[in-house]
C-alpha cells in the first residue's frame, strides 16, 4: 500500500516539476567552458579539480588576430590530478572524436528558478588518459635485440606454422656465436699476418699488371705522346732497317702503290700511303710514315694469314706473306703466335690477336699523329666500332671529338667536326677496371 503511494506522489511531483520548467538558450560568452571529458576505465571523484592550459601556438594566435575573442578551446589541454592519478587530456584521441562527429549540448538546470539553460555551442568531449604516480618512478627499458629474438621465437614455436617453425629453427642454427670466437682470435690475427708475408703491395701488384698487359711496352712517365710507345719496342730496329721504300718513290700513280702493299684491301692503309706520298713540306716524316704503313700492313696481311687457322707451319706462313721480307715474317710470327705442345706449327690464339691488334693501333696512332679516327679502321678489320674503341682505350685513349684548334693543326676541315677519334695524351692514363655488381 505504501509503495504504490509512494509511487503515485513522485509521478506527481515530476510531472509538476516538467510542467514548470523555462527553457531558455544562455547568451554567447567569450570565457572558456564549461567542458566536457571522457574517462578512461578509471573515473575521477567528482571533487577532481581540473585545468585547462593553451600551448604557445594557440596563445600567439589568438594574440595576433583581431576578430578572436578567446582561445580556441580545441587547443587546450586539459590536466587534472588525485593523490594516485594523473589525468591529461589526449590531443589525438580528442582529434579523433572531433573529427567522427561526436557533439552534446550542455544545459544547466536551476530548481530554485525552475529554469533550463542550454548553451549555444555544442560540445565536443576530450579523451582524458590516465597515469599511476606510484609507477612513473620504474624506468621504463626497452627489450634488447636479443630479448626481443627470443620473446618472437618463443611466440613462434607456441602459435607459428610449421614453415615458421623450421625457419626458426634453421636460424638458430646459422647463428655464429661472437663470444665463443674471442678465445681465437689472436691466434687468427697471427695466422693473418703470417700469410700475408709473402703478398704483393699495391705498387708492385700495378707493376705486375702493367707487364701483363697486352699491348705494347710503355713509358708511364713520358710526357710525350711520341715517347709513350717507343717505336722500336713495337717495331725491332732490325725489322725497321728491313723495311725499303723506294719502290714507293718510283710509282707512277695509286694503283701501283696498291700493288706494292702485302695488304691491298685496307681503305684507311690506301688513302694515308697517297696523302703521305703527295706530302713534300718533310722528307724525312714522309719517310717514317711511309715505313709505318709498309709495316701495318704487313701486320694486316700476317693477322689475314694465321687468323681461324690451326698449327700452320713457317713455311706456309713464309709463301703467303712473300710480299714481306723474311725476318719481318719471323719476327710475327715469334711475338704473335703459339706454338702447341708436340707440335711444330704455329697457332693464332685469342690472346695473340688481341696483342697484334695492340701493336698495330699503336702504329696507327703515330700515323695520326695521335687522334685516329676509329670507325675507318673497324670497317677495314670487319669488327664491331665498340670492340676497337675498346682496344684503343686500352692503349690509354679517349674517345671523343677534336676541337678546332686539334683539328687545324692536324690539318682537318669542319666536316670532320663530328667524327670521334681515339686521342692519346700523355702522361698515359689506362682504364680502371669495372666492379662487378653483386
Amino acid at each position: 500500500m505504501s509503495t504504490v503511494k509512494s509511487s503515485s506522489k513522485k509521478r506527481k511531483h515530476d510531472s509538476i516539476s516538467s510542467e514548470g520548467v523555462v527553457v531558455k538558450l544562455a547568451a554567447p560568452t567569450s570565457v572558456v567552458g564549461p567542458l566536457l571529458v571522457s574517462y578512461p576505465a578509471l573515473q575521477a571523484p567528482s571533487s577532481t579539480p581540473f585545468k585547462c592550459y593553451a600551448n604557445k601556438k594557440a596563445k600567439n594566435e589568438s594574440k595576433q588576430s583581431e576578430n578572436a575573442e578567446s582561445i580556441n578551446e580545441q587547443n587546450l589541454l586539459v590536466v587534472g590530478e588525485t593523490e594516485d592519478v594523473e589525468f591529461i587530456s589526449n590531443e589525438g584521441e580528442s582529434k579523433k572524436a572531433t573529427e567522427s562527429g561526436c557533439r552534446y549540448l550542455i544545459a544547466v538546470h536551476n530548481r530554485r528558478t525552475s529554469t533550463l539553460r542550454i548553451l549555444p555551442v555544442a560540445k565536443t568531449p576530450y579523451i582524458l588518459t590516465r597515469t599511476v604516480k606510484a609507477l612513473k618512478s620504474i624506468p621504463v627499458s626497452a627489450p634488447s635485440q636479443h630479448e626481443y629474438r627470443q620473446a618472437r621465437n618463443v611466440l613462434g614455436e607456441t602459435f607459428g606454422t610449421k614453415k615458421a617453425k623450421a625457419n626458426i629453427r634453421a636460424q638458430e642454427r646459422n647463428r655464429v656465436d661472437v663470444s665463443a670466437m674471442q678465445g681465437v682470435m689472436d691466434h687468427l690475427q697471427q695466422g693473418i699476418d703470417k700469410g700475408a708475408v709473402g703478398l704483393m703491395t699495391s705498387e708492385e701488384a700495378k707493376v705486375e699488371a702493367d707487364k701483363n698487359r697486352l699491348i705494347p711496352p710503355f713509358d708511364i712517365t713520358a710526357i710525350d705522346p711520341e715517347d709513350s710507345y717507343p717505336l722500336h719496342n713495337i717495331i725491332p730496329e732490325v725489322e725497321w732497317k728491313a723495311l725499303s721504300i723506294s719502290a714507293f718513290d718510283q710509282a707512277a700513280g695509286p694503283g701501283e702503290r696498291k700493288a706494292l702493299l702485302p695488304f691491298k684491301w685496307s681503305n684507311w692503309i690506301n688513302s694515308h700511303i697517297n696523302a703521305t706520298c703527295a706530302d713534300t713540306h718533310s722528307p724525312k716524316r714522309r719517310k717514317k710514315n711511309l715505313k709505318l704503313l709498309l709495316y701495318i700492313s704487313a701486320m694486316f696481311a700476317f693477322r689475314r694469314a694465321v687468323e681461324f687457322k690451326k698449327n700452320i707451319s713457317k713455311d706456309d706462313l713464309t709463301e703467303k706473306l712473300s710480299a714481306v721480307p723474311s725476318i719481318i715474317v719471323e719476327g710475327l710470327i715469334s711475338r704473335f703466335t703459339e706454338t702447341s705442345r708436340g707440335s711444330s706449327g704455329y697457332t693464332s690464339t685469342s690472346a695473340t690477336q688481341t696483342k697484334l691488334l695492340s701493336y698495330m693501333f699503336a702504329l696507327c696512332l703515330k700515323v695520326d699523329n695521335f687522334a685516329s679516327d676509329t670507325s675507318h679502321i673497324a670497317h677495314d678489320l670487319n669488327k664491331p666500332l665498340a670492340e676497337i674503341n675498346t682496344l684503343f682505350r686500352s692503349l690509354g685513349c679517349k674517345i671523343g671529338l677534336l676541337g678546332d684548334k686539334e683539328r687545324a693543326k692536324l690539318g682537318l676541315s669542319d666536316k670532320d667536326a663530328t667524327d670521334k677519334r681515339a686521342i692519346l695524351n700523355a702522361p698515359l692514363t689506362f682504364p680502371k677496371p669495372r666492379l662487378r655488381r653483386k
